[in-house]
């Protein structure tokens, strides 16, 4: 089959590039340099949406926000001017459910098929081959679409009906926001009380506290080196999502609320470029220390 890529971020960038390994590739993104850039390596460049869409069987996207992935698909020039029935869009945004189902339920309409597949690894997983990437919808269309997305990662999980992928990952995304603040608020406390970076990591990374914020990042502020380049926005984002999700469920949501407010406050105290590296600069101003002498 053919495909198509639209997204080409950071992360869209990240899992395009993979797919170029095995596949021939056309790609589309609001910025033309890059563009441009996947061009000269081998990329076939489209002029809109709709002009991917009829060259494409399988588009994939990876755009921030589902509002992104509708403008993209039903906008101006979008995807739905060039698709025809038996086509199949994967979002790989990390989006809202409600809103991808209801985008599906459209394109159903035209005998379109949409299935969720967002990934959780991050730009380095991506390149590495080593990401989660977790799909919601029909098991027909994951069985058809399968062989194509192993080719970024043999880590492809089928996880129930459109939306769920989305789900799952607003519950992995919102879990790990919790590790990480929870992880810096002890870890100054501990520093406070003498303790060393060195120490605490080797401490809690060979006991029960140990969790992906003390795995990467503990050793990464030893270093002095990024442990993440995923924007702290995104991240509110995400866990937004995820409470409401929760509100809408009756699930409680209470400590992730909380982390919520963290995130937000993060963004007013580092700047809305911030990444979610800087949420430690929010810990230490809070606590009136420094992580690193």
């Amino acid at each position: 089959m053919e495909l198509g890529y639209v997204g080409l971020g950071a992360m869209g960038g990240a899992l395009a590039r993979r797919l170029m390994l095995s596949h021939k590739l056309r790609v589309l993104d609001l910025r033309p340099e890059v563009v441009a850039e996947f061009a000269d390596n081998g990329a076939i460049p489209a002029q809109d949406g709709a002009s991917l869409a009829r060259e494409s069987d399988i588009i994939l996207l990876c755009l921030p926000r589902s509002a992104d992935v509708r403008d993209a698909i039903f906008g101006p020039g979008g995807l739905a001017e060039g698709l025809e029935p038996g086509k199949i869009i994967i979002d790989q945004t990390t989006g809202n459910p409600d809103e991808t189902r209801a985008m599906a339920a459209e394109l159903a309409e035209k005998g379109i098929t949409m299935i969720d597949g967002p990934v959780s690894g991050g730009p380095a997983g991506a390149d590495a081959g080593t990401i989660a990437i977790m799909v919601g919808g029909a098991i027909e269309t994951f069985n058809k679409v399968k062989p194509y997305l192993e080719s970024i990662s043999p880590n492809v999980m089928h996880c129930g009906d459109i939306g769920n992928g989305h789900v799952v990952k607003l519950v992995n995304n919102t879990i790990a926001a919790c590790n990480r603040m929870a992880m810096l608020e002890a870890v100054a406390m501990g520093r406070k009380y003498g303790l060393t970076l060195e120490t605490m990591s080797d401490v809690i990374n060979k006991s029960s506290g140990r969790s992906g914020a003390t795995e990467r990042g503990l050793p990464a502020m030893i270093e002095g080196v990024q442990s993440s380049n995923f924007a702290m926005a995104l991240m509110l984002k995400d866990v937004t999502l995820a409470t409401q999700l929760g509100t809408n469920c009756g699930a409680p949501m209470m400590m992730h609320n909380i982390v919520r407010g963290m995130l937000q406050n993060g963004l007013y105290h580092c700047g809305q470029d911030a990444n979610m590296d800087e949420t430690a600069e929010l810990i230490e101003a809070m606590a009136d220390m420094k992580f690193r002498e």
